[in-house]
């Protein structure tokens, strides 16, 4: 009796956390659905929901931070940006859109710190040096912009080829 009583609950455990499991995947596509409509404030609502079950879903804060960015509510999508990166430190596409953030905001060096971070993590990767060129541009660094644009034109990045095109390096 013992026996079947505890594989009873380990069943009902692996079956609540399925069933969770499908709920957050459905509420994440949801959201997407919605973000895709342009129907932001219910986007924003959904993946706040999924944080309310499950508060470190990486999936809900970097949509999240995506909606919020549109909205224009930009200390809100940095700061679900920054929990993304504290829980995956290595998760490169965060610190790219962290930066462009804070260069929207004109904090250049905070937004160099996150593209010099996103660089030393994936150094090809093209979107990290193009944006990084912007900011050194913003910051008066022309030779290093200049640098960053031309490593990224080499790479295969078009919006470099355009910036270098348009002479921006002259």
């Amino acid at each position: 009796m013992k026996k079947i009583s505890f594989y009873l609950l380990i069943m009902f455990v692996l079956g609540s956390n399925i069933s969770l499991s499908q709920n957050i995947d459905s509420l994440l596509n949801q959201g997407l659905i919605k973000f895709q409509e342009q129907n932001y404030e219910l986007s924003v609502e959904i993946y706040t929901k999924v944080l309310g079950i499950e508060q470190d879903n990486i999936n809900a804060l970097l949509q999240r931070s995506f909606v919020y960015n549109i909205k224009g509510d930009y200390n809100k999508a940095i700061k679900d940006l920054s929990r993304v990166i504290e829980l995956e430190p290595n998760f490169v596409s965060a610190y790219i859109s962290r930066g462009s953030i804070y260069n929207k905001l004109k904090n250049y060096n905070i937004a160099l710190v996150d593209f010099n971070k996103a660089i030393v993590l994936d150094d090809k990767n093209q979107d990290a040096y193009n944006n990084r060129g912007w900011t050194k541009k913003f910051l008066g660094d022309i030779k290093g912009a200049c640098k960053d644009w031309k490593k990224s034109k080499k790479m295969g990045n078009s919006e470099a080829k355009i910036i270098l095109k348009n002479n921006h390096c002259k």
